[in-house]
């Protein structure tokens, strides 16, 4: 840092605008304090640009394709179709850009700046934010938040980095159908993208080293997503290892791997890994600064989101927080009320899960592994999607519902649904649990017929195990 220049002054400095960085510069800036942010690629973070939204406007058009290629069901005759990728990828971008400009809105009409450049600490609460054209800027703030997320990871497999393997990024920019997709990872991003890959009309290969998909859940969610994917025709090879990878993906890809001892080798034409994130915190200046990293590499956060060094905090996944949107935007919550003198805490959020396969998979609270290993008594309410009855009038009817119920009184501990509308019955148990009202509560409640949370009458209304 050159001691002859003098940095410019802001109330509130953030490196990244994902969800709860950007909230943060909206709100205090919109509150009178000079804020700025400093961003190297995307206006919003990935959720807007290369995640969360993006691929669930690209689901929503593979789920057309779905229900097209069912028309027959429903009484509608098609001769043919085809589907046009450039068209899918050009959908999508179009609501990008406008969530773009949404974004770019709100920064001018709060007063906050963004300058999009790339940043790092080169001081004590000091950043320098590098522009495009070379030039830089010396920035301090009385308080800086870093919220620079994460990135997906690339393992140092033989074969892997000069196959250039999709990520979820270029994933959601094909514009063309591959013929055969391998995808590394049976987690959120790999069978989501399995599942509408499969209705574009790709031929789709998973491999994962674990022995179940989503495999931190219980197995009757485990089974049943299993059972989708295998009866939409999505391959399986789970329990293996990838050894080494040829070729170049878009062209043709090869993948050895060790499955139960045995080697195999898959063949196809484009390569998806989607097998866990990697924290963004290399080169920008934080051991300069004393922030400490954890042995993951993300950044050591306190309950109250501060980092090891003094007026620096952290939200969103380079903080480790869960890796969901609508925690981050809690993070916000939590670092607002801090930096105006409050003690909010993360300790004991809720963090729900949703899952967006088709049908969707959805969670509050606990599962039944969790439970069984703290060794918490419960009862088990569950019924099938058949007891749904807005589920059968759509004739969709995949899944089921369940609930966990403490033994000793009538505390909902944890809700799942793997079904048709599964998220959004899931809000409802959820604001439940916020309220802390018993499970008779929502069993007495009178819901609209034919709704999906009408199913929740049904599931507390049987017998429980």
């Amino acid at each position: 840092m050159d001691p002859q220049v003098q940095p410019e002054v802001y109330d509130l400095l953030i490196l990244g605008s994902g969800a709860g960085a950007k909230l943060l510069a909206w709100t205090f800036a919109g509150q009178g304090q000079r804020v700025a942010v400093v961003e190297r690629k995307y206006v919003g973070g990935a959720c807007p640009n290369i995640a969360c939204l993006p691929s669930k406007n690209v689901i929503h058009t593979a789920q057309i394709a779905h229900n097209v290629r069912r028309s027959e069901e429903f009484g509608v005759s098609i001769d043919n179709f085809r589907i046009n990728m450039p068209a899918v990828r050009d959908r999508k971008r179009r609501m990008v850009q406008g969530l773009v400009d949404t974004h770019l809105a709100l920064y001018k009409q709060s007063g906050a700046e963004l300058i999009m450049a790339s940043g790092r600490f080169v001081g004590p609460r000091v950043l320098e934010a590098t522009l495009a054209d070379g030039t830089k800027r010396l920035l301090t703030g009385k308080n800086i938040v870093i919220g620079t997320g994460t990135h997906a990871a690339i393992e140092n497999i033989p074969g892997m980095a000069a196959a250039q393997p999709l990520t979820h990024v270029e994933a959601l920019e094909l514009d063309v159908v591959p013929e055969h997709l391998i995808i590394l990872g049976a987690g959120y991003v790999g069978l989501e993208f399995a599942q509408a890959m499969r209705r574009f009309g790709s031929q789709v290969t998973v491999v994962d080293r674990n022995e179940r998909v989503i495999h931190g859940e219980d197995e009757d969610t485990t089974e049943g997503l299993q059972s989708l994917l295998e009866d939409e025709g999505i391959k399986l090879v789970l329990n293996a290892k990838v050894k080494s990878v040829a070729g170049v993906s878009g062209q043709s890809v090869r993948v050895t791997l060790s499955q139960n001892g045995v080697e195999r080798t898959l063949e196809g034409t484009h390569l998806l890994v989607a097998a866990g994130r990697v924290p963004n915190t290399k080169d920008i200046g934080l051991d300069l600064v004393g922030v400490e990293l954890t042995e993951r590499g993300y950044i050591k956060v306190n309950e109250r989101l501060e980092t090891s060094a003094p007026g620096v905090w952290a939200v969103g996944e380079v903080a480790g927080s869960p890796q969901f949107t609508h925690i981050s935007e809690d993070d916000f919550r939590v670092v607002r009320d801090n930096l105006l003198g409050g003690n909010h805490v993360t300790t004991g959020r809720q963090v729900p899960f949703c899952l967006f396969t088709d049908p969707e998979f959805a969670r509050i609270g606990m599962t039944e592994k969790e439970a069984r290993s703290k060794g918490i008594a419960y009862r088990l309410f569950k019924v099938p999607m058949t007891h749904v009855l807005r589920a059968r009038s759509l004739m969709e009817t995949r899944g089921f519902l369940k609930c966990l119920v403490e033994r000793d009184s009538d505390r909902i501990l944890g809700f799942a649904a793997f079904g048709v509308g599964a998220g959004e019955i899931m809000a409802c148990v959820q604001i439940a649990m916020l309220g802390r009202m018993p499970y008779t509560s929502l069993r007495e409640a009178i819901l609209a017929h034919p709704t999906i949370p009408e199913g929740l009458i049904a599931l507390f209304s049987s017998a429980a195990s």
